[in-house]
This record gives structure tokens, sequence and C-alpha cells, in this order.
């Protein structure tokens, strides 16, 4: 903590709940730690003999959600809990033993629900890595196996097929950096593209959220035309540096950010779709880890993308190495989807348990708690895993 006068502070003690700023959101928050708050929160204290731990799902339920949501004032940001309506929120109150064994049939289920969870986020991030070495593959060796291979002339990538070339992004197109307002310029207008619209999307979407009320002369100056690629000029870190989209058709009397720097190529030297999947692939993150400077914060400079050096098949081989990238990954992607949805249906049905036990709707009172108690659960999804992992093998083959 920064130095200065601690006296207005509240002492929060291991075990205490915590009223924070966004609790009508998320619910109360136990604390497991002895340490001090701002006079902003609210701190509870339990005085009663309870089960501590009954109540920290308690307070993480939908329905007290729904109740301390009821008693927020102001509007938007400035939301908080009125703590004078808070203290009249009726809470249920079992007997002690009913309340210790909520807790320990509800921490049986949910280790085994944080499990599952957890082992399909790891999933998640091996598909994405798996994604991710497949493009990296096509962009550097291409299709054929069997072809004659020479040496790159680049630190990170030791060979390539001999019919390649290798480019400095210079010599390809022009760069250009995006306008620079601020205002009332972006409150109406003409399209804008943003830092978010090239961050979220390999790909830049026709439509964009951002409006501007730019000129023709602008317009002109800051178009966004088909084959265009956009790099993010600056972040905090490194990572978020130089992340490109490309853009697949004209967005009209559009223009882009200051935050962006342009690459317009020259017609016929790169295919759209390679661009798509070569400029974010692993080489180009090396390229820019490798030579970008950071002091405060990171900033890509148009000489740093005009030295970057670029892998080149003939054009026809461009072609062809996007379309089957754009089968792969599309499996890949379905993949992810669907394990992404197999984590949000857990995860709901995770928060009306806790909601559905704590509140008395279901019964655990003569319950016995055992390791296979959520084997049917596990059973149903670990079906949807195999229906993921047969869809990704299909793909490999």
């Amino acid at each position: 903590m920064p130095m200065g006068n601690f006296e207005t502070f509240k002492l929060v003690n291991e075990g205490n709940f915590v009223i924070s700023l966004r609790s009508f959101q998320g619910g109360l928050e136990y604390s497991k730690y002895r340490g001090i708050v701002s006079p902003a929160y609210n701190v509870l204290e339990e005085n009663a003999g309870q089960n501590r731990m009954y109540y920290k799902y308690l307070m993480k339920s939908k329905m007290f959600i729904s109740e301390l949501q009821r008693n927020v004032t102001g509007i938007r940001q400035g939301k908080n809990i009125d703590v004078n309506d808070f203290k009249e929120i009726v809470l249920p109150i079992p007997s002690l033993p009913e309340q210790d064994q909520i807790v320990k049939y509800l921490d049986n289920k949910l280790a085994k629900i944080n499990k599952f969870i957890k082992a399909k986020k790891k999933l998640i991030v091996v598909l994405k890595e798996q994604k991710q070495a497949i493009i990296n593959q096509a962009v550097t060796k291409g299709l054929d196996t069997k072809v004659k291979m020479k040496p790159s002339g680049i630190d990170y990538v030791e060979m390539i097929p001999e019919r390649w070339n290798v480019s400095r992004l210079g010599y390809m197109g022009r760069l250009q950096n995006g306008i620079s307002e601020s205002g009332n310029f972006f409150l109406q207008g003409y399209p804008f593209v943003g830092y978010g619209d090239v961050y979220n999307n390999a790909q830049l979407p026709l439509k964009v959220e951002g409006v501007a009320s730019s000129d023709c002369q602008q317009q002109e100056t800051y178009s966004v035309k088909t084959g265009d690629v956009f790099f993010t000029r600056t972040s905090e870190t490194i990572e978020e540096i130089g992340i490109s989209s490309v853009c697949f058709s004209d967005i009209e009397k559009a223009i882009f950010s200051g935050f962006l720097i342009r690459f317009r190529p020259i017609k016929g030297i790169i295919n759209k779709g390679f661009s798509k999947y070569y400029f974010r692939s692993d080489l180009i993150r090396r390229y820019f880890t490798k030579e970008m400077n950071i002091v405060i914060r990171a900033s890509l400079s148009q000489n740093l993308l005009r030295d970057t050096p670029v892998i080149l098949p003939p054009i026809d081989e461009q072609e062809k190495i996007a379309q089957f990238l754009d089968n792969r990954t599309k499996l890949i992607d379905n993949a992810i989807e669907r394990v992404i949805k197999e984590v949000e249906l857990i995860s709901e049905y995770k928060k009306s348990l806790i909601s559905e036990v704590v509140t008395g709707k279901v019964d655990v009172r003569h319950i016995a708690i055992t390791n296979d108690q959520a084997s049917n659960q596990e059973f149903g999804h670990k079906i949807l895993g195999e229906e993921i992992m047969e869809l990704v093998e299909e793909g490999d083959e």
C-alpha cells in the first residue's frame, strides 16, 4: 500500500464477508485473509455460531444475488448497495447439522464439477495450440511434405520450399498510420475501424461498431480496402502489439484508428486468405519480440514493420494453403466452440445446484457423501467430450 493515513480503512478478518462495489452482480466475497479494505466497502462478521462455509455458498447463490439487486441504488457505473436495506434481507437458517451436511455435499459435488471445467479449459488450450501449429507448418513449409527445401535466411525459420521467396514487407506495399482525432469527431458519421476490431478479428468485419465524422479527403487517405492488412500499433504489452486483421471486402467511406497501421500490398503479390493466417502466425510474434524495445509502453513503428521478413509462396500455392487452413481450422474452431458450450452448461448447472441446495429445494440431509456422487452427471459430459475428440481426430485423418 502507498504511504498514507489508514485510520478510515476497515479491518477484515479471515472468515469475514465483504460487500464489494459489484456485489449486486456477483454476491458477497468470503475472505480467506486478514487485512484492510477501503471505507467504500462493508464488512460482515458472523456472530451466531453458524457454519460460515454454508453462508459462503448462500451468498453466491442466484437467489441471494437477486435479493441484493433489489437493494441497489444509483444508475450505471454508480450503482451501490444500500446497506440499511441490505440489513433487512431475510436469510434461511437451517440447523447447524444441516448446514454442515449442505457444505459437505456441495464441496463434494463442486470438486468434481470444477475438475471437469478445468479439464475442458485445458482441452481448449490444447486445441488452440494445435490450430496454431497447423498454421505455422502450412505457412512455412507448405502442403507438400516431399518438396525440395532451401535455407530461408531468417533466424527463426531454418528451411523453406525451394520455390518460395522471402521479401521485406516494405517492398511489398505501402504503410500508413491511422487518423488521430478526439472528442466529438467520434460521436457520429461514417464507419470507423478501431483497435478492438483488429485485435479481436483475424478477418475484419464488414460492419464495425465505431463511427467518425470524416470528410472525403480523410476517407481517401485512411480508406479500408480489400486486401489491406491492419496491425495494432501500440499497447502496454508486447503480446498485444502487431496483431493483424485482413480486410476481405471494401468498407465504404471507412477510416481507421491512429492506434493502427495499414499495410496495402501491391496487387497480386499476396493472397488475402494467406495474409490472414501468415500475419497471425508465431513467426510474426517471434520477430516482434526479438526486435522490439519496450520502455513503458510498447509501440510498433513503420520502420520495424517495413523490415519485417515475409515468406512468400507462389500466388497459386498461397491460395491452396489458405483453402486448406480454412477447412482445417474450421474443424478445430467448431470443436473449441462445443467445448466452450459444455463449460457454459456445466457452469450454469453449478450455479443452479448451489441455489437449490442452500435454499432447501434439494434436500441433502440423508444423502451419503461418496466419491461417485456425481458419476451420472460426469458420464453424460464424458460422452460429449468423446464426441469432440472424435471430431478433432476426424480432422487429423
